[in-house]
């Protein structure tokens, strides 16, 4: 919590932690999440980036983040179709704005995780690797990971010959071959050149 302590110092009371999930894969929506935690954290062992923990730890760290009354969470997401009209970045700074407009408790301040973000609606500051430095950032990475992993599971059921609960979208030798055997479905990024080559050479 040393970010967020050196930012409290600064006159700031509340600040949020902020990351995003799916900014690589070929389909789906990018997910961001904004987490405030209380100044002095106690009960939640094992809190660090996402991608460091399992599936099952993610899970229990989910459901304790949105259990706990002291804790402020949200989700924000960007749609497949506003990452093809927007990019990914501008999608993705979109849902970043969306998971900090949502929390109930407004932030005086944000820590980022990564680089500097357009259209946040408080003051921030962007840390590389902030994912593995803040825990603030870390229980977003949670947040954010879980709920797309959550959504692609659910879009699997919807369009089951792509594989989406396995890879959640991400450019799999399997995803792959599914791509060029059935082309792209409505959640496939047509922006991404992967996904635009595969249209053009589906047969007529």
């Amino acid at each position: 919590m040393s970010f967020e302590t050196e930012v409290r110092a600064s006159g700031f009371l509340h600040v949020a932690g902020v990351d995003e999930a799916g900014r690589g894969p070929l389909a789906g929506p990018v997910v961001a999440g904004a987490v405030i935690l209380p100044q002095h954290l106690e009960g939640l062992p094992g809190l660090n980036d996402s991608k460091q923990l399992t599936a099952a730890k993610r899970e229990a760290l989910f459901a304790a983040l949105l259990e706990r009354a002291d804790v402020y969470c949200s989700v924000g997401i960007a749609s497949t179709e506003e990452i093809d009209r927007l990019n990914i970045l501008r999608a993705t700074h979109l849902a970043m704005a969306r998971a900090v407009e949502g929390l109930s408790l407004r932030p005086d301040f944000c820590l980022v995780d990564g680089l500097p973000v357009k259209g946040l609606p408080v003051p921030h500051r962007a840390i590389v690797k902030g994912d593995g430095r803040s825990l603030s950032i870390a229980a977003a990475s949670v947040l954010a990971k879980v709920t797309r992993d959550r959504m692609m599971t659910e879009a699997d059921a919807e369009f089951p010959q792509y594989g989406f609960a396995k890879h959640k979208g991400y450019g799999t030798k399997v995803h792959m071959e599914a791509l060029r055997k059935h082309g792209p479905c409505p959640l496939h990024r047509r922006s991404f050149a992967p996904v635009s080559q595969m249209e053009l050479s589906l047969p007529e």
